[in-house]
């Protein structure tokens, strides 16, 4: 493998690796005050994810000067391939939070208990395939190895692409059938669209803001995977692997842009449940507003908000 190294790795640009990863240091540290003033634990892996590119890019840099190590080919290439699965996983626990926000959880069609953990779980998955693939394709020595162990890499991906989709789906679902039939809380609660004062990009959010916010950064990562699962299933030699601004225009500044969006999820509001008086509240009133409806007694669109 020492020869295939000194391939890839001779042309490795140094500036571009160092520009990345000052950048995801500043956004890295930035996100790590975040989460400690505002006590949102659920973005943990974002802070997490960051170091890995920390780490991956810095490796990188190191590769310039020497393109033979098996260690810093290993750790680039497993800290690059893992970092976004960890924004991954912060993306997917952020649903389940907007949909109990706004007290939506009969809009899921994937009960909200099971939904975390569901997406989550194939993570997680993902994170174990992948990883076990790259911890092995680093000490590959003959072809036939470097083959099996890049379909490996290439399963976890795919993996990961299809667990998106269904993830994207869900949300598209819910939001669809908020939209159709918004709750009082949607209006009137700790997100509400009726809550955009003045005040900090934090204080204007709104449960669509975030759900603008979470099918973007879903896009990103889904290119991201695209790319890579492009990159692995050419095989070892191709152009991508060859050459170096795929990897920085295609992964890195993908995941750069990530960071930044994700910036406004560390929103104190998101941890929030409705009170139980205002939960009940709410699901009295939403039961009988639907019965009035049905024996013709009101026009669905004045229902009460049992929010305020």
């Amino acid at each position: 493998m020492a020869t295939i190294f000194a391939r890839q790795d001779t042309s490795t640009d140094d500036a571009a690796a160092a520009i990345f990863t000052v950048l995801f240091i500043i956004l890295m540290v930035y996100h790590s005050i975040l989460l400690v003033r505002r006590r949102t634990w659920f973005c943990v892996p974002f802070v997490v994810g960051g170091l890995l590119e920390v780490i991956g890019y810095i490796a990188r840099a190191l590769a310039h000067s020497d393109t033979v190590s098996v260690g810093i080919y290993s750790i680039q290439s497993l800290c690059l391939l893992l970092a976004p699965i960890l924004f991954a996983a912060s993306i997917y626990m952020i649903l389940g939070r907007i949909i109990r926000v706004v007290c939506g959880e009969n809009y899921s069609f994937i009960r909200v208990n099971w939904l975390t953990k569901i997406f989550v779980g194939g993570d997680v998955l993902c994170f174990m395939i992948q990883g076990a693939g790259g911890g092995l394709l680093a000490t590959a020595t003959t072809a036939s190895q470097i083959n099996i162990y890049n379909n490996i890499i290439l399963g976890g991906l795919i993996l990961q692409i299809l667990i998106f989709l269904v993830f994207i789906a869900a949300a598209l679902v819910f939001q669809f059938r908020m939209q159709k039939r918004p709750t009082s809380a949607a209006l009137e609660g700790p997100l509400g669209e009726h809550n955009t004062g003045k005040g900090n990009v934090f204080n204007r959010l709104t449960w669509k803001k975030l759900m603008l916010g979470l099918y973007v950064t879903s896009i990103l990562i889904t290119i991201r995977n695209l790319f890579r699962v492009i990159e692995y299933g050419m095989g070892w030699d191709n152009y991508l692997l060859a050459q170096e601004w795929p990897l920085y225009v295609l992964d890195a500044f993908l995941m750069v842009l990530v960071l930044i969006v994700c910036v406004t999820w560390y929103n104190p509001k998101i941890t929030k449940n409705p009170s139980s008086r205002h939960e009940m509240q709410y699901m009295n009133s939403e039961r009988l507003t639907s019965q009035a409806e049905a024996h013709g007694q009101i026009n669905p669109s004045s229902g009460p908000r049992p929010w305020s």
